[in-house]
């Protein structure tokens, strides 16, 4: 018969210790409360006799189950992977755990997934989700679960968030396209109903403004995939040959890689070269764009540190320290490639 395993009980006997003691000296968020000659003892018995903390019992004890919740919105996009890493990383010496969710179902499948997490008895959740109006939002807050939102910013400010700076974003990808001549310049946005999508459409929108120019197009996806892009962009090419009248876009920017990615598919199944007839851009540097054919100009994007941050500011909410109107913005980065060149000579 399989020996039983070691309770804090009898680990705290062994060690002529409080049971609360052993706990606080067991506990990465708690540790610092006890002596660190004593936390090197109960460490080093705990050790010896594979000591495992039994994470139910100290739910039940506590009312804490030491897990948190991320929710993905498709966990198969690039760019959420160092997001992930980054939040695991933020979390390192918290002694919490991570239930990670993928939520590329129905609106309805979401909230079952996310009564799930509560039925778990979830600490805190971080979420990638979050549309303008999501209503994820009030159930947790009606669970009194603390929540932080990465990638995306909810239209009320209810929650504290991680975004990228859209607007400096864009208007680095437009700045760029117009120190290179081009004056005809399109935009394939992003799905209207998420942040990212609205103020990347916006930051476009300001930044040929501020140029004295009006966009020429801009078409809207109904996803960040290669599809939607594919999709989006054949629109806009329909468009232009159906209106002669309207000067050629030399330039496209793109709301993201994947839909960049897509416009390139469309552009070639068109019989245009890029960047040699039409400069193309995208947005968040996700891994391999170095890679494709052409490679791909793009606004690289902070994921690691933004999911480090959404991980902090997750803590500082489970310890009642973070106000709800709280958003951080960090900086992105355009990183020019292959993918924009200057106009053709006869539409400069």
């Amino acid at each position: 018969m399989a020996d039983k395993p070691t309770t804090l009980a009898a680990l705290a006997r062994l060690l002529k210790l409080h049971p609360s003691s052993v706990s606080r000296a067991l506990d990465p968020a708690r540790r610092h409360l006890i002596s660190a000659q004593v936390v090197a003892r109960v460490q080093q018995a705990a050790e010896k006799l594979a000591y495992r903390p039994n994470r139910a019992a100290a739910a039940l004890r506590t009312g804490r189950s030491g897990c948190i919740g991320i929710v993905l919105p498709d966990i198969t996009n690039p760019v959420f992977p160092p997001i992930l890493r980054g939040i695991e990383d933020g979390l390192l010496g918290s002694g919490l755990f991570s239930l990670v969710a993928n939520a590329a179902g129905s609106a309805q499948a979401t909230q079952e997934l996310m009564q799930g997490m509560l039925a778990h008895g979830v600490d805190g959740v971080i979420l990638a989700t979050a549309s303008r109006s999501d209503s994820l939002l009030p159930m947790l807050q009606a669970a009194g679960v603390p929540v932080v939102l990465v990638n995306r910013v909810d239209a009320q400010s209810a929650c504290p968030a991680v975004v990228t700076d859209d607007f400096l974003g864009m208007a680095q990808s437009v700045e760029h396209l117009l120190g290179l001549g081009h004056l005809h310049i399109a935009h394939l946005a992003g799905p209207q109903s998420l942040s990212t999508g609205e103020r990347r459409a916006q930051g476009f929108r300001m930044a040929m403004a501020q140029a004295g120019l009006e966009p020429h197009s801009i078409e809207h996806c109904d996803a960040y995939s290669i599809e939607a892009g594919q999709q989006a962009c054949q629109r806009l090419l329909a468009t232009m040959a159906a209106d002669k009248r309207r000067a050629r876009i030399t330039a496209l920017v793109a709301c993201n890689d994947l839909v960049a990615l897509g416009a390139i598919d469309a552009l070639a199944q068109a019989g245009l070269r890029v960047p040699v007839d039409i400069s193309v851009t995208g947005h968040n540097d996700m891994p391999l764009m170095d890679r494709v054919q052409p490679s791909l100009t793009t606004v690289r994007i902070q994921h690691h540190e933004m999911g480090q941050a959404a991980a902090q500011l997750l803590l500082q909410a489970m310890a009642g320290t973070a106000r709800a109107d709280t958003t951080l913005v960090l900086r992105p980065q355009l990183i020019v490639r292959g993918s924009t060149a200057s106009p053709p000579k006869e539409i400069r």
